[in-house]
């Protein structure tokens, strides 16, 4: 048992069976003296292999969810930071770092107000003007919602390139869980004005969640960080630095100086057919017109008609809905790029499983949707909801070939607040 293994492969096995051992029950503190004896030290790419690995050979996610914490805990003290490439100012990973030490901050401020306000409170219940004081530091807290979207979106999306994608799931799967303790204690500060019943609630809300939130942090900093760095290619990193900033920061704003590599500057002589190829659509060429009546040259040609590029971008952009395409493989392949985009949409979502656009918990209902499409038991299936203010219909139609053939599943999304609220008529004879 005191031999070290240093090779890698054995490491990730010794690894699994370690945690295997944990999940059937087996104490922490035997766990990790036996990792101690076994395993001198492994990296963070060596900690996501393992849980890759489990999810492969059938472990489900969410047994390993429910034992995640105490992966990170018994792995603690094998854990090394190995010599990483420098990283400039700016860098993803160099704002990801930073909001998470935004967020160590956020979250001692927190502690000590909350503190504060149960100890000054008279007859056992909260000071008011400190539980406001402790709301501000919660608001501030919330802004870490944006850090987890922009790490499932981008960050998420191109570890799945290098076949990543067991740790991802479970990482996800855990952001819910700590989103869905922030919104306990959410409701443990307001307790609709009811101090003494935050006073009896907020400890054990505030310990719990903050604890998940700590923990995210521990994993990131230690495991999926630094296993990125070695993964991903700094093309990757520049798409996901450019894409970035549709989800906002978290507490802080990024650093000056990290630029992303410079893209393929290459011109061609035919400008709508480098922008089709840009833009993997296929075009019809059209042959020079002889009449004003012949469609421009580089249209795509329909049955009912012909559009140019240009054309068919600016259709896309101005339409009153926004548009998702999921291919039969379930890959997402086109969304339409409006100016007031309901659900945000990044570039490096295109090539991406849809089910892996979504948290573990409604990928069930995802999976249901598709295989009724793929079957012909439905055609359509809609939703609606109320977000941020607004009222947001969403349907998604199966497409299919004049043989019924099944080519995949168009999203439409659509905000229908002041189309609820018409009334009456108004004809095309009372524009002005």
């Amino acid at each position: 048992m005191s031999e070290l293994i240093d090779n890698r492969a054995h490491r990730i096995r010794t690894l699994k069976e370690v945690i295997r051992h944990l999940h059937a029950g087996e104490a922490p503190d035997a766990v990790r003296g036996r990792l101690r004896d076994l395993v001198r030290e492994c990296d963070a790419a060596e900690i996501a292999a393992m849980e890759q690995e489990l999810i492969d050979e059938g472990v489900p996610v969410q047994e390993i969810m429910g034992m995640c914490d105490l992966h990170a805990q018994v792995v603690r003290e094998i854990l090394v930071e190995r010599q990483a490439s420098s990283i400039p100012a700016g860098h993803p990973v160099d704002t990801f770092r930073r909001e998470n030490t935004a967020l160590r901050d956020t979250i001692a401020s927190l502690r000590e107000s909350i503190h504060a306000a149960l100890s000054d409170g008279a007859d056992g219940k909260a000071d008011s003007p400190a539980l406001d004081r402790c709301r501000q530091h919660f608001n501030d807290l919330m802004d870490v919602d944006k850090h987890y979207q922009r790490k499932e979106h981008l960050l998420f999306s191109c570890l799945e390139r290098h076949g990543i994608t067991g740790p991802s799931k479970v990482m996800w799967g855990k952001d819910d869980e700590a989103r869905a303790l922030l919104k306990q204690l959410d409701d443990a500060l307001t307790s609709n004005g009811d101090k003494e019943g935050a006073a009896t609630s907020l400890p054990g809300a505030v310990e719990r969640a903050l604890a998940a939130v700590e923990e995210m942090i521990f994993k990131e900093e230690n495991i999926l960080l630094p296993m990125s760095l070695q993964t991903l290619t700094e093309t990757e990193w520049g798409e996901i630095w450019a894409q970035s900033p549709q989800f906002g920061w978290c507490l802080i704003e990024p650093a000056a100086g990290y630029r992303p590599p410079a893209a393929d500057g290459t011109q061609v002589a035919e400008p709508i057919a480098a922008e089709a190829e840009r833009s993997g659509i296929a075009l019809e060429i059209v042959p020079p017109a002889e009449s004003a009546a012949r469609p421009p040259r580089g249209s795509l040609i329909f049955p009912t008609g012909s559009l140019t590029l240009d054309q068919l971008k600016a259709i896309f952009t101005t339409l009153p809905v926004d548009i998702t395409f999921v291919d039969a493989d379930d890959r997402v392949r086109f969304f339409s790029e409006g100016p007031n985009r309901i659900f945000v949409r990044p570039k490096t979502v295109i090539g991406r499983k849809v089910q892996h656009c979504h948290p573990p918990s409604s990928v069930d209902v995802v999976e249901r949707i598709l295989d009724d499409f793929r079957s012909g038991r439905q055609d359509v299936a809609e939703f609606w909801i109320e977000f941020q203010g607004r009222f947001v219909h969403i349907r998604y139609f199966a497409l299919r070939d004049e043989a019924a053939t099944y080519l995949g599943t168009l999203e439409v999304t659509q905000d229908l607040t002041a189309l609820r609220k018409l009334t009456g008529e108004r004809r095309l004879l009372a524009y002005s």
